[in-house]
């Protein structure tokens, strides 16, 4: 017979007003990934939860803003598309810059969309 137990989710609050983007980027990344668990394992999804506060008054420089590029390609030939950094926190906020930053530091697997829906962000 096999037992298992559940446990309630660990819960990390983490204020992001004037920290750099990249360094919060990566402790998430950690988190997430379960790395700073004692039962950390690369094939299963840690069991936490991260909230993410005043992520609009993170620490992002004028520069960053204009010369970061967001790259993808449609599929199609000719299907090269990038969005300015600037664009992306117009019109989706500092919490999807910050996203974005945490899903390039992830494996990409199977487990990518499921570890990044355990980070929650208010601006």
């Amino acid at each position: 017979m096999i037992m298992t137990t559940t446990t309630s989710p660990k819960t990390y609050t983490i204020d992001a007003s004037g920290r750099k983007l990249g360094r919060l980027a990566t402790e998430l990344a950690v988190i997430v990934l379960g790395k700073d668990l004692p039962e950390y394992a690369p094939n299963t999804v840690a069991n936490v939860r991260v909230q993410v506060t005043n992520a609009s008054k993170m620490d992002v420089s004028q520069d960053k803003l204009d010369n970061k590029m967001y790259y993808h390609h449609t599929g199609y030939p000719g299907g090269d598309r990038h969005t300015p950094m600037k664009r992306v926190v117009e019109n989706k906020g500092y919490g999807e810059a910050l996203l974005r930053a945490v899903r390039g530091m992830l494996p990409k697997n199977k487990l990518q969309k499921r570890r990044l829906m355990l980070i929650t962000v208010e601006e």
